[in-house]
């Protein structure tokens, strides 16, 4: 058996890892990814490769990839030491360096960053915390060639990003050509940062959750913003790899504003590792409507957050600074906000804990690699899940030792509760329209920074 090792313990396979007999199945060539009990050792791969070509092997969860066929895939299933194998499940979610401050500790606020009270509408900050010492890991399409031209070098982790391609589409999840993870076309998680860190609107400040985090770029979506388990495992594992290696001493979040229909047993085994080795876990609830929850969001351990949105985000109509000089009532009044009608609902068996704002979230967001700066609003769970990221970061500041479970129980315990209703909103073309909701779509409610800070106990 021959393997290779990246820096961090990433297990690349180099073929030939064992010969092969050709595939002996009928149908179509499919990937799947299978689970183990056992070691993935020589005779279990060997016994393996009598059904196709093993791409890559996940040693720190005994598992492995597959391209084999159809037919096929019983019969591995029923393996002695094959705990779950399925095919590859989808995933949906030249630089020039102009900023000059190393945060955005002082910047404007946002609509959002009033509803979860970090800031007010006189951009003051509420909090006594603002991220530093923790990394949070975005799992995601990466960042544009042009992301120094809206956050700070000092903030990004460029030593630890990382990209990984292959999947379902192509061959086992690697490592992909260096600095992929800054060419991304899609921006999808550059605008998922901005919420994080804030962001430069042309110059101007604009202020996030947590400006003093450190953001590591961990590229598992292509081009087109889909991918595949089997790789988004790959990050994931990747990750757990910093915390158990260089960044033992400091915490650790992952942002996954990304989801699928089904949950994956590799992944899902990726997810519990690295949660055992004391990463914290933030993953979007999906935007299936009442067809249910994406996962890995759905899986009961990781922290689940719905997307809400504001009666008063597009008041006043013709006001163009409308997004960053509007006051949300403080105490905060749960009367004043709807869940979307995008926002994934929780079907039996599924698991969604919080909501946070994810409509109408202004943000960085460009679909080519000019620098020329553009922004942009999006809606979606995946612009929600960065909200209450950046709030994990918060209280792991305050006290780093706290785990998965404790963070879920303060964010749950301390949720403004979101009773069923309706609620009539103006939209920005001036009509109205009245958003829906059952207890299904909310968890526990929406989610502040104060309210799980002043629960978070001191280490």
């Amino acid at each position: 058996m021959k393997r290779c090792m990246s820096l961090f313990l990433v297990a690349v396979i180099c073929l030939p890892l064992v010969s092969t007999a050709a595939p002996k199945g009928s149908g179509k060539m499919i990937d799947v990814n299978v689970l183990l009990s056992v070691e993935p050792g020589r005779n279990v791969l060997r016994e393996l490769g009598q059904y196709g070509r093993v791409k890559d092997v996940l040693y720190e969860i005994n598992a492995l990839t597959m391209k084999i066929r159809e037919g096929d895939l019983p019969e591995i299933q029923g393996l002695p030491w094959v705990v779950a194998a399925n095919p590859d499940a989808e995933r949906l979610g030249a630089p020039v360096d102009t900023v000059a401050v190393e945060d955005f500790l002082d910047g404007f606020t946002t609509w959002s960053m009033d509803v979860i009270n970090v800031m007010d509408e006189f951009d003051n900050r509420l909090v006594p915390y603002d991220g530093e010492g923790v990394y949070v890991a975005v799992i995601d399409t990466g960042l544009v060639d042009s992301w120094r031209q809206y956050f700070p070098q000092e903030r990004i982790a460029e030593e630890y990003a990382m990209s990984f391609g292959g999947g379902g589409a192509g061959g086992g999840a690697t490592p992909s050509q260096p600095n992929k993870w800054e060419h991304d076309q899609r921006s999808h998680g550059t605008h998922v940062v901005s919420t994080i860190l804030g962001y430069s609107l042309r110059g101007t400040p604009i202020g996030g959750v947590a400006p003093r985090a450190t953001v590591i770029p961990v590229k598992t979506l292509n081009q087109n913003g889909s991918g595949w388990s089997s790789v988004i495992a790959r990050g994931i594992l990747y990750v757990a790899s910093l915390k158990e290696g260089p960044l033992a001493g400091s915490p650790v979040v992952i942002n996954m504003s990304l989801g699928g229909s089904r949950l994956d047993a590799v992944e899902k085994a990726a997810l519990d590792y690295a949660i055992d080795a004391g990463v914290i876990i933030v993953a979007a609830a999906g935007n299936s409507g009442t067809l249910g929850m994406g996962y890995p969001g759905a899986y009961e351990p990781v922290v689940s957050v719905a997307a809400t949105g504001w009666l008063g985000e597009w008041n006043p109509p013709g006001n163009s600074s409308w997004w960053n000089n509007l006051n949300d009532p403080d105490p905060n009044n749960v009367g004043l906000y709807y869940i979307t009608d995008f926002s994934s609902r929780a079907l039996e068996g599924q698991d969604l804990d919080v909501a946070a704002p994810g409509s109408w979230i202004v943000g960085p967001y460009k679909v080519n690699s000019n620098n020329q700066p553009s922004y942009y609003f999006l809606g979606g769970t995946s612009m929600a899940c960065p909200h209450v990221a950046g709030i994990v970061a918060l209280m792991l500041q305050k006290n780093p030792t706290l785990t998965q479970a404790q963070v879920e129980e303060i964010l749950t315990s301390t949720a403004l509760y979101m009773p069923p209703g309706c609620l009539s909103v103006l939209t920005p073309g001036g009509s109205v329209v009245e958003y829906c909701w059952e207890a299904d779509a909310t968890g526990s409610g929406l989610t502040t920074a104060d309210a799980a800070l002043a629960a978070t106990p001191d280490p």
